[in-house]
């Protein structure tokens, strides 16, 4: 079982910047996809970014692009989730998750971690 451990949330204002860490075990991390969901009250999970193995492959959905960062350092076992310029749309309940295969839907992911809140005020 693959645990991953996430960290980084907190409440922000408008505009502000967090930055979140996932960390994964080192006998299964350099082989996996990795990925951020996010969940708000009431929503379903969606995508936010994934980055591939290697990380010079990145994806992100439309209201992250450029003021959202995806990065791994392979190193450390760590992905990370820059984002800048937060909104309040951008409060919800974030996920990182890995999985074999570079893909954006989250019934695809094996492995999840426990989830960190995010909150942005206006």
């Amino acid at each position: 079982q693959v645990q991953l451990e996430e960290s980084g949330g907190g409440l922000v204002q408008a505009g502000d910047s967090l930055r979140l860490s996932c960390v994964a075990p080192r006998r299964t991390y350099r082989t996996y996809v990795m990925g951020w969901f996010r969940q708000a009250p009431g929503k379903e999970r969606e995508f936010v970014a994934v980055i591939s193995w290697s990380g010079g492959n990145t994806l992100y959905t439309d209201s992250v692009k450029g003021r959202f960062t995806i990065s791994r350092d392979n190193a450390k076992n760590t992905m990370y989730l820059q984002m800048d310029s937060l909104k309040p749309e951008d409060t919800a309940v974030y996920y990182c998750a890995a999985n074999s295969r570079f893909t954006v839907t989250a019934a695809d992911y094996d492995y999840w971690g426990q989830g960190s809140q995010v909150t942005v005020s206006s």
